[in-house]
């Protein structure tokens, strides 16, 4: 078994135990693990947004939630205030998250290191402040809660909604799911290619004629529809948006998530965020400090494992079959 065939039963191993979940889950732990998993699924898209800037492009955001938030915002303000169906303000809040990467990616990708990290915060920080003041719209710090719109109506009595909450669970799988393979394909694509090349040198990349300023700045803008798309998920998730999930903190814990779980590897994120969620969950109703110990972990993790946990599953594996193949050769060569 190769290396690559290890990781594809792994794979496939945590998708057969995703689709699974409502019944494993019960079992095992309690019932409103379902809803703690459907909320790790949703929040390790906006850590797979941190992921695709910094793991594949090089640029390092702390701004994601702005478009996390934008998502949120119009989803409830879809359905709240303009009286959208599920479908139209689901694809209301990706257009808004989307054109909103659009305009701040056309000033942020133009930086580079800190400078594109601090502007991605201030625009966060632009918009953060501007949902609290603009309360007429956004209910401000109270948020704005919505009544779940059916997704199909059959006549006036049948209906399929995200009230029931096996639909609701699956409809997050599929949806993430389908954010995840529209990765993979891009980052397998020339696309992806141009993304790494602008990344290990972005010098050399414009020489051999890459637009490193179109690159980056689509990078960023799928970035943005992808963590738009996670917002979405929550704020449907919750029924509720609140201009606390634009702050900037937010897109911190993403960025921790995505470097504990393995930056530049597609499903890194999805450890990071499930395992520090977990650990969020199990401690905190131990002790009212347990972020102590939260931190204390990551600091372990991020020193004896700079490239996240993936990185460090990664390299045990190569290891083994590097000695393997290595134990084979001196055999052949004594014979």
């Amino acid at each position: 078994m190769t290396p690559d065939k290890i990781n594809r039963f792994g794979i496939a191993a945590v998708v057969l135990f995703t689709l699974l979940a409502p019944w494993i889950l019960p079992v095992f732990v309690d019932e409103f693990w379902v809803d703690i998993y459907s909320e790790m699924l949703i929040w390790s898209l906006l850590a797979a947004s941190v992921n695709l800037l910094f793991g594949y492009v090089g640029l390092l955001s702390f701004g994601q939630a702005l478009f996390f938030g934008m998502g949120m915002y119009g989803v409830a303000i879809g359905v709240a205030k303009i009286g959208l169906g599920f479908w139209p303000a689901f694809g209301f809040g990706i257009l808004l998250s989307t054109t909103m990467a659009l305009i701040t990616g056309f000033l942020a990708v133009r930086l580079t290191w800190h400078y594109f990290a601090i502007i991605t915060v201030v625009f966060s920080l632009i918009f953060y402040f501007t949902a609290l003041s603009w309360k007429p719209l956004t209910g401000g710090d109270d948020g704005l809660s919505f009544t779940m719109p059916p997704i199909f109506s059959f006549g006036e009595e049948t209906a399929i909604s995200l009230t029931d909450p096996t639909i609701q669970y699956y409809f997050i799988v599929l949806m993430v799911g389908a954010c995840y393979t529209l990765m993979d394909v891009i980052l397998k694509s020339p696309l992806g290619r141009a993304f790494m090349t602008v990344k290990e040198n972005d010098m050399r990349a414009t020489l051999i004629g890459l637009n490193v300023y179109m690159i980056r700045l689509t990078a960023f803008v799928i970035a943005g529809f992808v963590a738009g798309v996670a917002g979405c998920l929550f704020a449907f998730f919750g029924r509720y948006a609140s201009a606390t999930y634009m702050f900037y903190h937010v897109s911190g814990e993403a960025v921790v998530w995505a470097i504990i779980g393995g930056v530049g590897t597609l499903l890194g994120p999805v450890v990071g965020t499930t395992l520090l969620i977990a650990l969020r969950e199990e401690l905190s109703d131990i002790w009212e400090h347990y972020l102590i110990v939260v931190g204390v972990i990551v600091i372990v993790v991020v020193i004896f494992a700079p490239k996240g946990l993936g990185g460090l599953w990664t390299g045990m594996i190569n290891r083994v079959f590097d000695k393997s193949a290595n134990g084979k050769q001196s055999k052949e060569g004594g014979e």
